[in-house]
């Protein structure tokens, strides 16, 4: 380690801080954003919040800083915040206005900066002059990558008159109720100054004194990994609300991260500083390899393809000085070696191992019984020089599924029913594991478990989990050549106490479950295909990405597609059905199992590895705003994937769509023909 990082200077903020500008409220009515945007102040009653115009809720990082625009990593990303934000059928805000407009704080309504773990979203927030951010609640990870910034957040609408009132608010206001630790991240200002603080012995961190306790298989791996003292790793019990760093197994981030994450190291650090331990980092080149295929001219012409290639270059670059493994691009045709975390679930990930990665998907290695999180740009540069991750023990909550689910139902319909459930929709699962279990759990192998702990994302929990059993063991031998006395060896102990306490307990029948899908707009409008009312046809079908490009979910391609070849049918003259694999080895699989002749035959594009269409960056995207797309990825938030209507629906449910062009149903071979679906 830089030994010059114990001489420096560290000081922590003032005890007052005083915000000097406008408030920007992101109300849903576009022409109240208009009028700010050009000067006017929005009167707003603290007071009477009922008699306010209604904020904009669930606003992703999606809208916060489209995906084109993290092609940026530097301040220049301060010219671009909010620039996707949809208000009715507009997105009022333009490049530019949020910094002219002279705004220091910005107000909205419920579940703030939901969806991805891009630091760049609070970053151009700061670099377009906003120092504090309120909303009714906010995300985990954009919390605290607003934290690791130094960027103000909170909950507390009463700061609206004190800023606007010119008054210094006591620093405290913003650490009330915060763990130790978070406390002081804010107080110096960041992690950084935080982490040089702690290797300076000048920060308190409090011990975990928690006495042994009926644990749940997440607080069980958080246990095994918590530091105690100087470098001793591990405790014997933990709790929620118990804060600490703990040690990672595997770090891993992308090239959407890892450049704005180099560039912070080689700035805070120094240029030749090396990485702690580079054998447990691995980076991946698996956002952006199609993307000059759908990138309109416009975003070319400000150089945008450019800046994207800069990406590929820096993360190259930084992999190469620091010795670490990269798995980048194919060398012999257009794609990636595989995405990122499924990757690290099919070659990497152990049960028990606790991981951290630059994905918001993270949580699907969690199908593998480890505990796998998303943290952002600030975390992942620090986690290189101290190996270790800042965490508050999280609450837990026990997803049940029980009985037997149909043949047309899969993991993808559970997750998307578990999404429209008010519980989850009102954000109370929010920053919580969600661990799932159930015979209707216990009868999904790996991959269909990956679709669930993957989209607990989606939940915005803290991660997903399944305690690993026999079905881990079988994956391990079968997919990584693993003997099974250690497979068996390390899935032992790997479960939740049977008093293990639990915030919030949710049981659900799967034969109550029918196929689903999530209309435009959030993940969380789930419907069953059955109750829609009229026929919806669709352009455009796509089946890939993290969530739905694994081996399983290739095999429910080719089942649908099989089954119609057999009846003289192949995808519908008036859509597109674009199936992309998540990784090499799951293409490999494909040729095993003689499903790319399926899919040729039925009329499927097949696409090579990369997140692609999923972040508006690869074939499948719509390209006109009444275009709609059924997809199987995880995400449908506006302008995600392009201006089009996205519907979200299982391997299944998007094939056999694709074969009729609109959305049905899938009904096994042996059963009579889909009925059209009704909206």
């Amino acid at each position: 380690m830089n030994n010059s990082l114990l001489n420096r200077k560290v000081d922590k903020r003032p005890d007052r801080v005083k915000l000097q500008g406008r408030i920007l409220f992101l109300t849903e009515d576009p022409e109240l954003i208009k009028r700010q945007l050009a000067g006017e102040d929005l009167p707003w009653d603290t007071q009477h919040p009922e008699r306010n115009p209604k904020l904009r809720d669930d606003i992703s990082t999606d809208e916060i800083t489209p995906a084109h625009i993290c092609f940026f990593f530097d301040e220049t990303l301060g010219e671009f915040p909010y620039t996707g934000l949809k208000c009715g059928s507009e997105t009022p805000i333009k490049r530019g206005d949020v910094k002219r407009g002279g705004f220091v704080a910005c107000v909205s309504g419920k579940r703030r900066g939901k969806g991805s773990s891009r630091e760049q979203s609070p970053y151009a927030e700061m670099s377009a002059g906003i120092r504090l951010v309120i909303a009714e609640n906010i995300e985990r990870i954009y919390k605290q990558n607003c934290q690791n910034l130094g960027l103000l957040a909170s909950t507390d609408f009463g700061l609206i008159d004190k800023v606007r009132r010119g008054e210094e608010i006591e620093l405290r206001e913003f650490t009330a109720g915060e763990d130790e630790i978070t406390r002081q991240v804010i107080e110096f200002g960041g992690l950084f100054p935080f982490n040089v603080a702690r290797l300076q012995g000048k920060v308190f961190l409090p011990p975990i004194e928690t006495k042994p306790r009926p644990m749940t298989i997440a607080e069980k791996i958080f246990a095994r990994h918590m530091l105690h003292g100087t470098n001793h790793v591990g405790v014997e019990a933990v709790k929620p609300g118990d804060t600490g760093f703990a040690r990672t197994d595997l770090r891993f981030s992308h090239e959407y991260v890892t450049p704005m994450a180099a560039i912070f190291y080689e700035h805070y650090l120094g240029k030749e500083e090396p990485v702690n331990d580079p054998d447990s980092i691995l980076f991946f080149r698996d956002h952006l390899t199609f993307l000059d295929e759908v990138l309109s001219e416009e975003k070319r012409k400000m150089g945008l393809l450019d800046l994207a290639s800069q990406l590929k270059l820096k993360q190259q670059d930084f992999a190469k000085s620091r010795g670490i493994k990269l798995h980048g691009e194919l060398t012999d045709r257009k794609g990636s070696e595989g995405i990122c975390h499924s990757i690290i679930t099919e070659s990497y990930a152990l049960p028990g191992q606790l991981n951290v990665g630059s994905d918001s998907h993270t949580p699907h290695v969690g199908a593998m019984g480890c505990l796998a999180f998303g943290i952002g740009t600030t975390d992942v540069f620090n986690s290189w020089f101290t190996r270790d991750v800042r965490v508050k023990v999280p609450e837990s909550v026990k997803v049940i599924i029980r009985g037997k689910k149909a043949d047309n139902v899969t993991a993808k319909d559970f997750i998307l029913k578990l999404l429209s459930l008010e519980y989850i929709r009102h954000g109370h699962a929010l920053a919580k594991v969600i661990e799932y279990c159930g015979e209707a759990i216990e009868a999904l192998g790996v991959d269909e478990r990956a679709t669930l702990t993957n989209m607990a994302a989606e939940i915005g929990g803290f991660t997903g989990i399944v305690a690993p059993d026999e079905k881990v063991v079988e994956f391990l031998i079968e997919r990584r050549g693993m003997g099974r006395n250690e497979a068996e060896t390390l899935v032992e102990g790997l479960e939740s106490d049977s008093d293990a306490h639990y915030a919030h307990v949710i049981e659900l029948d799967a034969a109550e479950i029918y196929p689903m899908v999530a209309t435009p707009g959030d993940p969380g409008n789930g419907k069953f295909v059955r109750e829609l009312n009229t026929p919806v046809p669709v352009e455009i079908a796509y089946g890939g990405t993290c969530t739905a490009g694994k081996n399983e979910d290739m095999d429910m391609y080719a089942q649908v597609l099989r089954d119609a070849l057999k009846k003289g049918r192949r995808v519908a003259d008036t859509c597109a059905f674009y199936i992309q694999f998540g990784s090499q080895e799951t293409r490999e699989y494909c040729v095993r199992k003689g499903y790319l002749d399926i899919f040729q035959k039925a009329g499927a594009r097949v696409i090579e590895p990369s997140c692609g269409a999923c972040i508006n960056a690869g074939p499948g995207v719509s390209t006109r705003p009444d275009q709609v797309v059924i997809s199987a990825q995880n995400r449908n938030f506006p302008g995600r994937s392009g201006p089009g209507l996205m519907y979200l629906a299982s391997p299944l449910t998007v094939a056999a769509s694709a074969v009729a062009g609109y959305i049905v149903e899938y009904e096994p071979a042996s059963q009579p023909e889909p009925a059209k679906a009704h909206a």
